[in-house]
């Protein structure tokens, strides 16, 4: 028998990765005053997005999930939420065209800033102060009064993700996403990229299809799909004061909903036994993810499925695996297996970006491209051999023009990667390494897709 639940019931487990307030009885109070704030989703919302997962776990579907490493207050702005918005459309287009499956769109977008470390402090020049832990805890600057935590930025957090979901309602819905714009959807520094030229070719094929369905009484005034697009909000459920502040009952069901993101995650240091991170997510309606390192083992998977899927409802929880492009073929096949030996109802998903990350010659943080390639074609090659299907990619990218990730068809190199290195944690894809991703990606489902007939054969 699993033990009640309720929206705190967390903190009577073990918390990691929670920042140390200076003053509690101050973060108790901008909670407080946070469980009167309007929810940012809805629990209908969170049941379709949970539908549209079950499709992607029997393989009707595919999530595209994407966004920045970590929202900052510094960068907001609308044009940087509508170019990231832009080419996570251009990536699902172009997965869609190749697999004939609809893609279902997830950002790392209104939401995600708190980020988890792997030490409590920081030294920089014999000064030890602590780590920063994203914009809704402390500053990135590295001074004391910056890294002091401050849970008053976790309203301000609040209000720059209300502004993005109402941008992004509006792009999404207001015509931007309509089928017919595919061929101006292309930013203006990627004309450069080989890739650009494939996508032209895409978007003319579209553009043909749709003219032809036009002709036979088919358009977005008939059809509604063709002229928006469903799109939903995700990030790492890791500051539980917030999420439980945000957490509602909704009125018609009595169910618990988190309504700070549609889709939440437990990272891979919080998913441990008696975690007060899974106890949380346990309790809310929200589809949820967990980040599966090379540290879980197949029993401690089937252990946390069990506690937060109990039910065994398709489209509950995603599996993200994040290994490295070494340790797939060592790690994967065996919770593959356990998985389904037990007969779970999971969407696997590949996030190739964190294991994959290095050093580069002049100290800064970044990810081949080809490592993060390899990753996912070696992640799809393990899924055909287990008989089970790949469903979604998770990575970390941006609609800008950065040089944060080396390699791509533009080949950003070591010596540009201080270019236009602006992430506030881990380096992210640009949007014409993204593209390019999408492409490659395209492939592998085509590829699948090709072998569906003569499987079922």
């Amino acid at each position: 028998m699993a033990k009640p639940w309720t929206p705190s019931s967390w903190r009577a487990a073990e918390a990691r990765q929670l920042p140390a307030w200076p003053d509690p009885a101050r973060a108790a109070a901008v909670e407080a005053e946070m469980r009167s704030y309007p929810p940012l989703v809805f629990a209908g919302e969170a049941r379709d997005l949970k539908a549209r997962l079950a499709d992607v776990a029997a393989g009707r579907a595919f999530l595209l999930q994407g966004g920045d490493c970590a929202e900052s207050f510094a960068e907001f702005h609308p044009n940087t939420i509508r170019d990231t918005f832009r080419v996570i459309l251009q990536m699902a287009v172009t997965l869609t065209f190749a697999s004939h499956m609809p893609v279902v769109k997830v950002g790392r977008m209104a939401g995600q800033f708190a980020k988890p470390r792997s030490a409590d402090m920081e030294e920089q020049g014999g000064v030890a102060l602590p780590s920063y832990r994203g914009d809704i805890v402390n500053d990135i600057g590295f001074d004391a009064e910056a890294r002091t935590p401050d849970p008053e930025r976790q309203k301000r957090a609040y209000m720059q993700a209300a502004a993005t979901l109402n941008l992004l309602r509006a792009l999404a819905t207001g015509g931007y996403a309509n089928l017919h714009q595919v061929h101006k959807w292309n930013l203006d520094f990627m004309a450069r990229s080989p890739w650009a030229e494939r996508y032209a070719e895409v978007a003319t094929r579209i553009g043909e299809a749709l003219a032809f369905m036009e002709a036979c009484g088919i358009s977005p005034e008939t059809v509604p799909q063709l002229k928006g697009t469903e799109f939903y909000t995700s990030h790492e459920a890791l500051l539980l004061g917030y999420e439980e502040a945000m957490t509602r009952q909704d009125s018609l069901t009595g169910d618990w909903v988190d309504t700070s993101a549609h889709f939440l995650w437990i990272g891979d240091r919080t998913r441990f036994p008696g975690s007060a991170h899974v106890e949380f997510l346990r309790g809310v309606l929200n589809p949820i993810g967990i980040k599966c390192g090379p540290s879980l083992t197949p029993d401690d998977l089937l252990r946390l499925i069990d506690t937060l899927n109990p039910a065994n409802e398709p489209g509950r929880l995603t599996l993200i695996s994040r290994f490295g492009a070494d340790r797939v073929e060592a790690h994967l096949p065996a919770l593959i297996r356990a998985v389904k030996r037990e007969g779970r109802h999971v969407v696997w998903s590949c996030d190739p970006m964190h294991g994959n990350t290095i050093k580069s010659a002049s100290g800064l943080k970044t990810r081949p491209f080809e490592r993060i390639l390899a990753e996912v074609r070696q992640v799809f090659a393990v899924h055909r051999a287990e008989g089970t299907h790949a469903g979604g990619i998770h990575i970390e990218m941006t609609g800008q023009n950065v040089t944060e990730c080396t390699g791509g068809a533009i080949a950003v190199t070591d010596e540009t990667l201080a270019d236009r290195y602006h992430t506030h944690c881990d380096p992210r894809l640009n949007a014409s390494q993204a593209l390019e991703l999408a492409f490659l990606l395209a492939e592998e489902l085509a590829e699948a897709r090709r072998a569906r007939p003569a499987a079922a054969a």
